[in-house]
């Protein structure tokens, strides 16, 4: 399909993705929500593509829903509402459950669904001029976009509701003392310095990245001896795997692994 509002080119295995709305700070209507969904589904499953960027278009991540589209919806608009957020949560299923790393770079404001976007991250790099607020109490709603999943989860269920009742901003720096992003570097490198670090873990284990993340994941709803089973079960698939044999036969012979070839 012909995208627009979502971006996608592919080099050096990475998927590089742009949200493509700048003139309205790449806010979230419906046909952005479609198109998010269908390249998520794209990098999901297409084998060129060994790790994700997502960053925007412009001076800005993100500034979250396009409410002035979704008001013109009038009566409709809680119908219009459930459509968009089936797309978004689509997509957000599809980077979260996929192999491939995917790395975040805010390059500016990150704002309600943005925010949310940002917190799907493995990876969160943001620039100094980044800014973070969920802002959904604000207008008299509730988040989406897994915001009410990923945010507990990296700052405390105290802090997460700090920032949703007080529309509180965090700027970069603060984003990375709060847990939210990894690191904050000057805004005319971030591109650079993220496409780098894409280029490696897209010459790394893809399996066992997303075998990690499965298990990061899953520790959050298992019990330590569940947990630890299923450690036990997912080592021992990885290390008779493709990628376990060429990682153990790397380090004993002492060269660098070759994962691509796989």
């Amino acid at each position: 399909m012909e995208r627009n509002c979502v971006l996608l080119s592919i080099e050096k295995h990475v998927g590089m993705i742009t949200l493509n709305r700048p003139e309205v700070g790449n806010a979230l209507n419906l046909q952005m929500a479609q198109e998010l969904m269908d390249v998520a589904i794209v990098c999901s499953e297409n084998n060129k593509i060994r790790a994700v960027v997502i960053t925007g278009a412009g001076n800005k991540f993100s500034v979250g829903g396009d409410l002035k589209s979704f008001a013109q919806e009038g009566d409709e608009i809680s119908s219009h509402l459930k459509a968009v957020t089936a797309y978004l949560h689509q997509a957000i299923s599809c980077f979260a459950r996929m192999n491939k790393p995917l790395i975040v770079a805010v390059n500016g404001v990150a704002a309600g669904a943005g925010m949310s976007l940002a917190c799907v991250g493995d990876l969160v790099y943001a620039s100094e001029n980044a800014k973070f607020v969920m802002a959904y109490n604000r207008i008299g709603l509730t988040p989406d976009g897994s915001g009410s999943y990923f945010l507990p989860r990296l700052v405390g269920m105290k802090r997460a509701l700090e920032l949703m009742y007080s529309n509180r901003q965090l700027n970069g720096k603060e984003a990375n003392q709060w847990g939210i992003v990894n690191h904050v570097v000057p805004e005319d490198k971030l591109l650079s310095v993220v496409l780098d670090l894409a280029e490696i873990l897209a010459n790394g284990p893809m399996n066992a990245f997303g075998a990690t993340k499965k298990l990061f994941y899953h520790s959050l709803q298992e019990t330590l001896e569940s947990q630890m089973s299923k450690e036990s079960e997912m080592l021992a698939a990885r290390v008779s795997s493709l990628e376990g044999k060429e990682g153990i036969s790397a380090f004993l012979e002492k060269r660098e692994a070759n994962y691509l070839t796989l």
